[in-house]
């Protein structure tokens, strides 16, 4: 039913064997992250304040640099990811199966570790509202999963 070799093929090619539907959500997803790193690296005022919620620290020297700083570095690592992502679905779509697993790394991670293992699973005290990213992370996951897996599964 599921063919695991697909996500490590022999040779990478654009020869993508996986659903089609899993291949159009992966363009989708590409597409809204790279939005989301485009606003997190360039855009890092409206990005952390408007859109996730957090507060703005006040201090001297002002702790909201340094925070602004590495937000923008965040945004940059993962635009590197989505420019990959992109390459592989122009040249190479028989990676896109490993490129799932990387994807669902990163969100598994965001959900079940930083969450919980980070002792801040409450964070009310750093936001003024809702954190779309947080609040999705976990319907994200179970959609990365399912298209995963569609993305592996045999003709």
């Amino acid at each position: 039913m599921f063919n695991f070799k697909t996500i490590f093929p022999s040779i990478a090619d654009n020869n993508y064997q996986g659903s089609k539907v899993a291949l159009y959500f992966f363009i989708l997803l590409t597409a809204i992250m790279t939005w989301r790193s485009i606003i997190h690296m360039f855009f890092v005022d409206y990005g952390l304040h408007d859109i996730a919620n957090f507060i703005h620290f006040d201090g001297n020297p002002d702790p909201s640099k340094l925070i602004h700083f590495f937000f923008s570095m965040w945004g940059f690592a993962e635009l590197i990811f989505c420019i990959v992502c992109w390459t592989v679905i122009i040249k190479w779509c028989s990676l896109i199966p490993a490129l799932y697993t990387l994807w669902l790394t990163e969100w598994s991670v965001r959900t079940f570790y930083y969450s919980q293992a980070m002792g801040i699973a409450d964070m009310s005290a750093y936001k003024t509202g809702v954190t779309p990213g947080a609040v999705g992370a976990p319907y994200l996951f179970v959609a990365l999963l399912i298209f995963f897996l569609l993305s592996i599964k045999s003709k």
